[in-house]
């Protein structure tokens, strides 16, 4: 019998929908020049890429998974343990390569590079959540 935290992974869960509303909205608008949407898809990125990773240290805390050593390591140690497909774990590497520099490099961020992540964003957290219920629906019996 494992410890995991569903309802803090439910919660952030939930909230995928919310962040993949506002990058459904901020793609509509093609405007590379004003600052207040360029900072609106950073906060979007920023949010995504903490929804992938607490929910991923959640999992791996809670079913005593391999530790992860890195924020793309958790992605693959999810891989690895069959909770998200390879197709979706490799764009998510992909997303969360991106924590630091919007932490640390965030004057000098290349606008349109991480415009290209926005449309994609909605689909990738909306197969992201059901893959992890999935997940956890399968390993019920453990829980």
């Amino acid at each position: 019998m494992y410890y995991v935290n569903i309802e803090q992974i439910e919660r952030r869960l939930d909230y995928t929908a919310t962040v993949a509303q506002a990058a459904q909205r901020l793609a509509a608008n093609e405007t590379d020049s004003d600052p207040v949407l360029a900072m609106s898809r950073e906060r979007v990125l920023q949010l995504a890429i903490e929804l992938v990773t607490d929910v991923g240290s959640y999992l791996i805390d809670g079913f005593m998974m391999r530790d992860a050593g890195s924020y793309e390591d958790i992605v693959e140690v999810l891989r690895g343990e069959e909770v998200l497909d390879n197709q979706l774990a490799d764009a998510l590497v992909q997303l969360v390569q991106w924590r630091k520099p919007l932490l640390q490099q965030y004057m000098d961020l290349p606008q349109e590079q991480m415009r290209r992540f926005i449309p994609v964003l909605p689909e990738q957290l909306r197969t992201f959540a059901e893959q992890v219920r999935q997940f956890l629906q399968r390993n019920q019996e453990l829980l």
